[in-house]
């Protein structure tokens, strides 16, 4: 834990929504449970194994300090998840969290939701996919974008900014959805977004009729059961890919299984849509560091013919 109790003592005050301290990335002996994440005003501290009362205690100490000399008079205000599996507990361990609570990543704004849920409404990780998406559709004003599984949109929100004339956004969960059309509201963002709340593998005709696509941006869960199972249900979408994209257009195609690499995507292209030419895999955020970046979230980019 001292590496995790050595970031907090080197924090700066943050302004975005990010990681500071990435213990699930293998390189910090002893803290290999733990993460920190800033959601402005508030601090996520998040554990993937039990923790005593008294480790929590510490870690809670240490950042009532560096806040105290980070904003004098300001309280803090932290959340703790305890998330083992698909199981999480989360509880409040100091100060408040606003409602509605929104927070900023560069020029964009979102709705997130720290104390329920395993998710809270933005992935920190994918901030470097979502800069990728912002100056792909810059180099492109008036792209057409489909968004599936577009989770709250964040990049739908991202695509309009920069330019986009369309983005579709594709989602079975409705909710999710509803908080995605408050993210665009949010932006000042009224118009060029659509919101489908259907099974993707079901909406196929829907989908082609409402491009050619010149961007497809693919963020699956690795596994939810009844909705995306990776290692059958991704060659099943990148079929249709080459339907779906407009001459010259690309692909964004996602991964955050710990068990599948690079080399799944790459070969599972090959097979289901051969003349999709693979152009880069993305970096992640520098907090997102791994020791075995093949466990970590993979971005890959995929061109049309």
């Amino acid at each position: 834990m001292h590496a995790l109790l050595d970031a907090i003592s080197r924090l700066d005050k943050p302004t975005d929504a990010r990681r500071v301290f990435h213990g699930r990335g293998g390189l910090h002996p002893g803290s290999e449970p733990w993460s920190l994440d800033a959601y402005p005003p508030v601090w996520l501290l998040t554990s993937h194994q039990p923790v005593a009362d008294g480790e929590l205690e510490e870690v809670l100490a240490a950042l009532r300090e560096r806040w105290a000399e980070l904003a004098p008079g300001e309280p803090l205000s932290c959340v703790f998840q305890l998330r083992q599996e698909a199981h999480s507990e989360t509880r409040i361990l100091a100060g408040e969290v606003p409602d509605p609570h929104v927070v900023n990543e560069g020029p964009a704004r979102f709705r997130v939701h720290l104390p329920r849920g395993l998710n809270h409404g933005l992935f920190l990780d994918m901030a470097a996919g979502r800069q990728w998406v912002r100056e792909h559709v810059q180099a492109r004003p008036g792209a057409r974008v489909l968004n599936l599984f577009a989770y709250t949109c964040a990049f739908s929100v991202v695509a309009l900014q920069a330019g986009a004339s369309q983005v579709v956004n594709v989602d079975m969960a409705g909710g999710a959805l509803n908080i995605g059309k408050q993210n665009h509201a949010l932006n000042g963002l009224l118009q060029g977004a659509s919101f489908l709340p259907h099974d993707i593998f079901s909406s196929w005709g829907k989908l082609r009729r409402s491009g050619p696509h010149d961007l497809v941006i693919v963020d699956p869960p690795a596994y939810q059961k009844g909705s995306f199972v990776a290692e059958k249900d991704y060659v099943r979408l990148m079929r249709r890919l080459p339907d779906l994209l407009a001459p010259g257009g690309h692909a964004m195609l996602c991964l955050n299984s710990p068990k599948l690499d690079t080399s799944f995507l790459r070969e599972a292209m090959q097979q289901a849509a051969p003349s999709m030419r693979f152009i880069e895999r993305l970096p992640n955020p520098a907090a997102f560091a791994d020791a075995t970046p093949e466990r970590a979230l993979k971005v890959l980019i995929f061109g049309a013919e």
